[in-house]
């Protein structure tokens, strides 16, 4: 069963959200977000269950072998479309085969567009798994790829290639207006860029101790009219522990899955391992007052056995 978690628009939700400091690389803001609309429908379900025990399929909704946690209302856009820039970062999760990565990529762009009720993105900036940024002597560092050459992010450069010709397809098709990628190097961007098709205009680094840019990427991005951005983002945004507290029976937790994946029939909650997908953050800015109107997650999760996924057509 696939799992899809909403946050709704955390800027106006009315709940108390624990936001992240500026430069703290922290998941709390995702976390704290998607428990705070957990709550909100939960508390309106309890408000008319007429003291019954309130049941999780009473504020999700489950169409297929998919379940909306919670079930998912859409908060379009209030001004026209052009009023607005809408950015959009793709979070790519450790341990997930790179081969899933051209459905996920189409699946998340789709959940924002309706989302929004927009049919573009201005930017979008995709963030690969074990990969960060060094700005001491900028390298990337991807521990995986060290422990082991079998592992899915030694897939490397040919991995991030195959995945970026789905985004070009999109950008080609006027879906997404400007691409963009995270913690790329002028090393690795030099690899990378010859490869492509459309370029990235956007490399978002996270930078410690405050914006020390190296000189030879400020360089180098200057050269191939590339954006530099900061930010403050989890690498491993979404870990299947943290997965499994947010949605299990805990004090905190939603009570949709068993405490742990060999729970007993006895024990409430879905069966079986959940492993986390992937993780889409998306921000509409409107652009004449410099002001945030709609800011979420969706959050993607497999719960048991992982279906096999069918290739998808690069058009």
């Amino acid at each position: 069963m696939k799992l899809i978690l909403s946050t709704s628009n955390i800027m106006s939700s009315g709940q108390s959200i624990v936001r992240r400091p500026l430069f703290s690389k922290s998941n709390v803001e995702l976390i704290n977000s998607l428990r705070a609309n957990f709550a909100s429908f939960q508390h309106h379900c309890s408000a008319s269950a007429d003291s019954q025990p309130l049941n999780y399929r009473q504020w999700t909704t489950q169409e297929d072998d998919t379940l909306y946690v919670p079930s998912w209302r859409p908060t379009p856009l209030s001004e026209p479309r052009d009023s607005y820039d809408v950015t959009v970062k793709l979070f790519f999760l450790p341990g997930i085969p790179s081969s899933r990565r051209c459905r996920h990529t189409r699946d998340a762009i789709d959940l924002v567009l309706k989302e929004l009720g927009i049919e573009n993105i201005d930017l979008l900036i995709v963030s690969f798994p074990g990969v960060t940024f060094d700005a001491d002597d900028e390298e990337e560092v991807s521990a995986d790829e060290d422990e082991s050459a079998g592992s899915d992010e030694s897939e490397g450069l040919d991995a991030q290639l195959k995945t970026w010709q789905v985004l070009e397809s999109l950008h080609n098709k006027d879906v997404i207006s400007q691409l963009g990628v995270s913690e790329f190097s002028s090393e690795r961007l030099s690899k990378f860029l010859p490869e492509v098709k459309v370029r990235p205009t956007v490399d978002q680094i996270n930078v410690k101790d405050c914006c020390v840019v190296p000189k030879s990427l400020i360089m180098y991005a200057k050269e191939n009219k590339i954006e530099l951005l900061t930010h403050a983002d989890c690498m491993d945004i979404l870990p299947p522990g943290t997965t499994r507290e947010l949605l299990g029976p805990g004090k905190d937790g939603a009570g949709i899955i068993a405490p742990h994946p060999d729970a007993g029939p006895e024990e409430p909650g879905l069966k079986g391992d959940i492993e986390p997908q992937w993780v889409v953050k998306y921000t509409a800015v409107v652009k004449n007052r410099g002001v945030i109107e709609n800011k979420g997650y969706f959050a993607v999760a497999q719960l048991g056995s992982c279906i096999e996924e069918k290739p998808v057509e690069i058009s």
